[in-house]
């Protein structure tokens, strides 16, 4: 890590801790009500806040700060000028294009440098199974919190469905478990590393490292010191891609606001307020899993910002991925370990998305008048946990999955289709709950592996 980084980690998870802060959220937040009703005094009470923000983005630059105050900008681009905010989010998509571009290299040297150069090899299959199993404990909490948050308050109760929805209905093809667990091998790494199965090229790579640890010592050299090599180049190429990590989010926002509009959002308000109380409740439960596990949560609840932030705002766990492995590598979880258990959780760690799942699934019920005995609904959390494995890269994943189970139990599909209304602004607050539930695991395996190192705070990020 270097010393002369633009963009440096917050020295406290507490990013609104001083007055001015504070002050520059209410009047956001106030910006946003006004919005609603007046639009000058609304564009004044936007303004006024990021030109307050500016002096502390230019002392702290910090990344954190940087991705809020673009995420500022770009819902207020959203508000006031929506045709230009739809226009600019190519900047997105560029963004995600140069993260897909380093993924693959980032896994795969950092799984094979840390079995093969550490010799972790006796460690891989442990990692793996212990990883599976923090992932399939916590997901039926969130499965079960979600449908509990949505039977108290009935949110989708009174819902008048559309005569007709204009919107295709994503096709569903549930997979077997035997086509869940073919999925997970490739047969063509180089098709792996195309289509971006993250998963795929963690299993090479699993089974690469292992191969090149049983070499000898003098074959096993040079080819090691090259990946070694390519791997803190692709950490140092993930820095410089993040310093348009704020430009990109703001664009993702700005598009979404923009598209969409704030006033169409209320009729559906009800489930999105519900979602994000269950989610914040679903934040102290992993908090609490911190505290058995013996993990700071302070330390962690800064390492994981950024990266949930960058979630948030763009609305991809993959925008986030090189920088949730960074920040927990900072943390001191092991690089092997880091490039393993993170991206095994995009198939398995299901923390945020099944909160959304259950959540869904019976607003969609509540929607279309169906009452669902509690036989009923703890057969539907079953189905939901069944098939939600193995759905990651897949556009609208959690709709398809809504989708494939809504005949079985006799949902509308005009029910399902309701969602999509407000489906992106729901996505923000699951993913960044996805990227928190990888870290996460990253650390409670480490600390059950007797691996977690936590080092000072780097004060370097991006440069």
């Amino acid at each position: 890590m270097t010393q002369d980084s633009p963009l440096t980690p917050p020295k406290s998870p507490r990013m609104f801790a001083d007055p001015l802060s504070t002050a520059i959220v209410l009047l956001v937040t106030a910006g946003l009500i006004a919005a609603l009703f007046y639009f000058r005094v609304g564009l004044g009470l936007r303004c006024a806040p990021l030109v307050l923000l500016i002096p502390t983005l230019v002392h702290r630059r910090s990344l954190l700060l940087w991705t809020f105050f673009a995420m500022l900008v770009g819902v207020g681009l959203g508000i006031d000028a929506p045709q230009f905010a739809t226009q600019i989010h190519f900047l997105a998509e560029i963004f995600l294009r140069l993260i897909r571009m380093i993924v693959a290299p980032l896994i795969f040297g950092g799984i094979v440098t840390g079995i093969a150069g550490h010799n972790e090899l006796r460690s891989v299959g442990r990692v793996a199974l212990k990883s599976l199993i923090f992932f399939e404990v916590v997901t039926p909490f969130g499965l079960i919190l979600g449908a509990v948050a949505i039977n108290i308050t009935q949110a989708g109760a009174g819902v008048t469905l559309p005569a007709a929805i204009q919107a295709v209905a994503p096709t569903a093809h549930p997979e077997t478990w035997q086509q869940i667990l073919l999925n997970i091998f490739p047969e063509n790494i180089a098709k792996a590393v195309a289509e971006n199965q993250i998963l795929q090229v963690a299993v090479f790579a699993l089974l690469f490292g292992t191969a090149l640890a049983m070499l000898p010592e003098p074959k096993r050299a040079p080819l090691l010191s090259v990946l070694q090599s390519l791997t803190e180049t692709m950490f140092r190429l993930t820095r410089i891609i993040m310093v348009m990590a704020p430009v990109a989010a703001g664009a993702a926002l700005a598009y979404t606001v923009g598209s969409m509009g704030i006033a169409t959002l209320l009729p559906l308000g009800k489930l999105l307020v519900t979602c994000y109380v269950a989610l914040a409740i679903f934040t102290v439960l992993l908090a609490l899993i911190l505290l058995f596990a013996r993990i700071p949560v302070g330390k962690f609840a800064a390492a994981v910002a950024e990266p949930a932030a960058l979630g948030f705002a763009t609305t991809s766990s993959e925008a986030a991925l090189p920088l949730a492995m960074e920040r927990m590598e900072e943390f001191g979880v092991p690089r092997w370990i880091v490039s393993f258990v993170i991206p095994t959780g995009y198939s398995f760690n299901m923390t945020g998305s099944s909160i959304y799942l259950s959540m869904a699934a019976l607003f969609a019920a509540q929607a279309a008048g169906l009452h669902l005995s509690l036989a009923q609904q703890i057969v539907l959390l079953a189905t939901l946990m069944l098939t939600s494995k193995g759905i990651a890269g897949v556009p609208r994943a959690v709709i398809v999955v809504l989708m494939a189970i809504a005949s079985t139990f006799q949902i509308p599909a005009a029910a399902v289709l309701m969602l999509l209304g407000i489906d992106t602004l729901m996505d923000m607050g699951r993913t960044a709950m996805n990227v928190i539930g990888n870290c996460l695991a990253a650390a409670v395996v480490a600390r059950w592996e007797g691996e977690l190192k936590p080092t000072p705070a780097q004060s370097a990020t991006l440069l």
